[in-house]
Parts: C-alpha cells; structure tokens; sequence
C-alpha cells in the first residue's frame, strides 16, 4: 500500500544537506570483509557527503574480547567519533536469551560506557549481522531454534534491538535488510562459499543499510557501486536497505525527530513519534514554547505558523528538528495551506528536476511560495 510521508515543510532544508561524519567500526572478518567502512564512504561521496573512519577488526573477536582490547580502546579514545560502530562476533548473539544475557550483554554495556566515557556526544550503532544461509550448524544441537537461516535471524535481530534500547543505542538493521533481499530474489547470493561471510552483493546491501543509519538519507540514485555488480542490481539493493531503515526509523532506535497533529478548531494536539532522545522542546510559531511530551496549544489569532519539535539527546549534545507548516483561520478553524496552490516543479534534493518517484526524498514547490519534502513509500 502506498502513503505519503510528509517528512519536512518551508524550512531550510540542512539536514539533507552535505554532511560530514566520523565513525570508528569494532567488528570482526564481517566487518573487515570487501573494506565495509571504504563501501559506506563511497556511496556517501556519491552524494556529497563525507565518511571519516577507521576500525579495530581482528578476526573473530567477541564484545568480551574488545572490552579488553588495548588498541579498541586506543581507538575509541583516539578522537571525538559521531558514531562508533558495534559488531559482535556472528554467533553470539544468536544463542539462548540465557547465555547472550550473560556473556554478551554485559560487555556490550562496557564498550557503550567506555564510547560515552571518551564524548558524550558519540552515538554507539550497532551492527545487527544476518543469520548463517543453513543456521548455526555448529552449536544447532544446543540450541534448536538457530538450526535455522530463520531461526538464527530472528535471534539476532532480538539480541541486538535489546542491546540498542537497553543501552539507548541505535542500530543498523543489516540483517534484516538482507532477510528482505532474500524474500525479494532468493537468486541473489549474498554469502561467501563458507555460507556465513559476506560476498561483494552482501558487504554492498551493508553499506547501504549503514548509509541510510548513518547519514538518515536514502542511498537510492546513489552512482557508486562495486564493478562486480551491474546497476539494475545495485538499485535493488540501494532500495531494500534505504526502505528498510527509514520506513522504521523509530523501530530500529535511530535517534530522529517525528510528530503528528491531531487538528480541533483553533487547537492542536501533537504527538511525539521521536525515538532515541531523552528530552522535547516543542515551537508553536507564534512565541510560545512546550517541553511536555504530547501538548495541546491553542492560538489565539490567524496565520500561518511553523510548528517545530527539536528532540535532544546523549546529555545535550545532539539535536534533531522536525517542522511542519499550518495556517490558521479563527472563522474556520485550523488547516494545513488551505489556500489553492498548483504544484511548479518536482526536484530531488539537489535541484534535479524529477517526477513522483517512490522510496526517494523529494522537494515539491508550489505557487504560493511553500516547499514540501516527501517521500513516498511503497
């Protein structure tokens, strides 16, 4: 079924501007496989963005083992990282709830807790991985529900969402963008001929999906992609991985700033649909502010007004806005533009002239001066 999504409305639209970010990735051979980190960067400068990294990748390496890593911690602490990336070694966190409580979770926290030791401000996104093609064939006898492709993906994607709100984290939802790549074209081999690492299909759908966590953007249109794979495939995959993390932005904990409005007359009600923040400030427009979680405001003469919500989190540090345009008319009530406007142009996000394209964020300028940004997701 298709909606419109109306992301953002007459501001200046800075967030889908160039951006510049710095990650350090803790991982393993999933990581380190096809140079993930080099992927991401590049179809990030397909867009104008930029992509500063570096990674401690050993072979194999558990949470517990990076823990206790001179030169993971070395790293953490070498600068001010915007994200450090958190991969655990692929099977453990797959097995019972029992075991991963006790001997993954607890160092996952440490390495949280050493990220926020070192800046505040550093976002820890971890990597949800995919399950092996045939399931954990080495520990299936211990635990049955991970004999599976299925069974193991569906304990990967709990452990890791728990370790994502449990440690007010985010994460990138890698393993299930490859689950619906799977569904999509079974045909389509992500994995290496060992069934569990990634092939250059796998490492790339990766980067997408940490493209879109990262940068908040759509990796769709992007014009890099690995030269073992042709284009019509890479825009398949540019499109599950940008789908799959921005369609559920608040499923996956990914810091964001969203609301609706409930309209009555002269009043609105709005509703908080952030994820990932610790405190609200909300602008009415007309010189009045709220820090309640879902406020009813009521105006007191017409116009048109911007409603923002900025949602802060990590103590503070980081901000993200949301805005959205109404007018108000005292005789008739509240509603959004109601004034008759005709549609101008349809551009992407760089002045490209487009026309109405599903799972791309699209500019809309109309004749009465108001610019909309939409996405529409199918």
């Amino acid at each position: 079924m298709r909606k419109i999504v109306l992301l953002l409305s007459i501001l200046p639209f800075v967030a889908y501007g160039q951006l510049k970010k710095e990650v350090l990735f803790v991982g393993n051979s999933y990581t380190y496989g096809n140079n993930l980190p080099e992927l991401i960067k590049q179809i990030a400068l397909s867009f104008g963005d930029t992509l500063v990294h570096d990674s401690s990748t050993p072979g194999g390496a558990t949470f517990n083992a990076h823990s206790t890593s001179a030169q993971t911690i070395a790293k953490i602490n070498q600068q001010q990282w915007d994200y450090v990336v958190l991969q655990a070694q692929s099977q453990e966190p797959s097995f019972s709830p029992g075991q991963v409580a006790s001997q993954t979770y607890p160092y996952a926290e440490t390495l949280v807790d050493l990220i926020e030791t070192n800046f505040s401000c550093t976002e820890p996104l971890f990597f949800m991985t995919w399950g092996r093609k045939y399931g954990d064939q080495q520990n299936c006898q211990f635990y049955p529900p991970i004999c599976t492709y299925q069974g193991m993906q569906q304990r990967l994607r709990e452990s890791y969402l728990e370790m994502a709100f449990n440690d007010s984290a985010s994460c990138a939802p890698v393993g299930v963008a490859w689950k619906k790549s799977i569904e999509l074209d079974s045909t389509l081999n992500l994995y290496t001929a060992d069934n569990s690492h990634p092939n250059i299909y796998g490492s790339y759908l990766a980067a997408c999906t940490f493209y879109s966590s990262i940068f908040k953007k759509s990796a769709v249109g992007s014009s890099y992609w690995p030269t073992a794979i042709d284009s019509i495939t890479a825009l398949s995959l540019q499109t599950i991985a940008s789908n799959t993390v921005l369609d559920s932005l608040a499923t996956w904990n990914i810091f964001n700033a969203d609301f609706s409005i409930a309209q009555n007359n002269d009043s609105i009600t709005c509703t908080n649909l952030s994820s990932n923040y610790e405190s609200v400030i909300w602008n009415f427009g007309d010189g009045t502010t709220s820090f309640a979680e879902n406020p009813t405001h009521t105006y007191t003469s017409g116009g048109s007004y911007i409603i923002t919500l900025s949602a802060i989190t990590n103590g503070g540090c980081l901000l993200d806005t949301f805005s959205v345009s109404i007018n108000v008319n005292l005789s008739t009530g509240i509603n959004e533009k109601s004034t008759k406007k005709e549609l101008l142009e349809i551009t992407d996000i760089f002045g490209r002239k487009s026309f109405n394209s599903k799972n791309i964020p699209l500019i809309y300028r109309y004749s009465d001066g108001t610019v909309e940004k939409r996405l529409i997701i199918d």
